[in-house]
């Protein structure tokens, strides 16, 4: 019980991070923590984010079920179920509306994360999920189905979702994506980045996954 707590305090201590950060608004994005095979722990919905404590947060099974008569789950609590189901390796999920990262959702066009060595490294490549209405059964399909692929997504006309093995690597991915999209626009004002060539880029990669 007493990691069940601690899990609690950490996903309300991110979802005040978030909202502080500027990643998020009072009334958006998400968080979840793996804490069986067959259990979650998620934030509520209609909460202020900026405020959330750990005693709002709720435990619920994978298949939907809960018992929480003060609160209810993130409507977007299917799509956190689908990506657990799909990704044994997965422990934790950040969705969030970070404003420059989302402009790149909303435009379909991808963030590039092969500038610098940080975001090659924590990000990888992100990938797309095909756009539905948020809470719906296609959404969460189309999510899990672009994890397979990559640890961050960005949801078209939507947000962007990351996950990790542990709930600061998702915050992390998180926090990193958005200022990558800042920066591939502000180096696009400066009339456009220069990539890391792909010699460099696979002396990182040889670094990350050679052990």
């Amino acid at each position: 019980m007493n990691d069940i707590n601690l899990y609690k305090k950490e996903i309300a201590y991110f979802m005040r991070r978030l909202y502080k950060q500027g990643l998020t608004t009072t009334s958006g994005g998400n968080i979840s923590v793996r804490i069986s095979a067959d259990e979650i722990l998620i934030s509520p919905s209609q909460t202020d984010k900026g405020r959330m404590k750990a005693s709002e947060i709720i435990r619920m099974k994978t298949d939907g079920t809960f018992n929480n008569k003060l609160f209810k789950p993130s409507m977007e609590c299917g799509f956190h179920i689908a990506i657990y189901k799909s990704r044994s390796d997965v422990q934790a999920i950040v969705h969030a509306h970070p404003v420059l990262a989302t402009s790149f959702a909303v435009s379909h066009k991808p963030i590039n994360c092969d500038l610098m060595g940080e975001s090659r490294a924590i990000l990888g490549k992100p990938v797309f999920a095909s756009y539905a209405l948020m809470g719906s059964r296609t959404l969460a399909n189309n999510v899990a189905l672009a994890f397979e692929n990559s640890n961050v997504v960005l949801m078209e006309n939507h947000g962007i979702i990351t996950a990790g093995n542990s709930l600061l690597e998702a915050f992390d991915r998180m926090e990193v994506l958005e200022n990558t999209a800042r920066i591939n626009i502000l180096a696009g004002l400066l009339g456009g980045a220069k990539p890391i060539n792909e010699a460099n880029l696979k002396a990182i990669d040889d670094l990350l996954f050679s052990k």
